[in-house]
């Protein structure tokens, strides 16, 4: 064999390796690129994640930071004199020795109208006032000593009565039904 025929031969089998070893590294090729914009996709993820996380993080700072500048105002107000003693006015009622405290309860009878402040409070609040716990207390002892209405203490008397008498007519059956029963039995083993 000639080195021509031999090149042809070799040439003809590198072509069909070649042809043969095509498909298979395009396919590799392909699953190395699947498999690598697989990571990335999931790296990408996972930073958003994390960058959601770090924002919602921030805005948690943020909010905690105003409320202890909120807090530390409220401890440089309560060292200022002035505003404890508006507070003690304002909340427990306290005046000086020789001032004299007028507390009016309800205003709109003073007044005549309901104010505008009271009607829109009453009105978001479901028309509940909530009162100081001391006032609360002032307010439970003037209704305790207050006697009863006639027409309150009416309905409730005769509610009560006929309640009573209907226990004491069941009663009263009861126990009637019961002296008969021992009366008849007692008369038979008399007799």
């Amino acid at each position: 064999m000639s080195k021509s025929s031999r090149a042809e031969a070799n040439g003809s089998n590198t072509s069909k390796r070649r042809s043969a070893t095509g498909p298979i590294a395009f396919f590799v090729s392909l699953f190395i690129v699947a498999l690598g914009s697989i990571q990335l996709v999931s790296t990408f993820h996972t930073y958003a994640l994390n960058l959601a996380e770090l924002n919602g993080l921030k805005r948690e700072e943020a909010s905690l930071i105003a409320k202890k500048q909120d807090l530390e105002n409220d401890i440089k107000r309560w060292n200022d004199k002035a505003y404890v003693t508006a507070q003690a006015r304002e909340r427990l009622g306290f005046v000086f020795p020789d001032e004299q405290a007028v507390r009016v309860l309800h205003p709109e009878a003073v007044t005549g109208t309901e104010s505008q402040s009271d009607s829109d409070s009453d009105s978001q609040t479901g028309n509940s006032k909530v009162l100081p716990w001391y006032s609360e207390l002032s307010y439970s002892f003037k209704k305790a000593d207050e006697p009863v209405s006639n027409s309150k203490s009416a309905k409730s008397d005769s509610a009560e009565q006929s309640k009573t008498s209907k226990q004491s007519n069941s009663s009263t059956n009861t126990t009637d039904s019961q002296h008969a029963d021992q009366n008849s039995a007692g008369e038979g083993t008399q007799q």
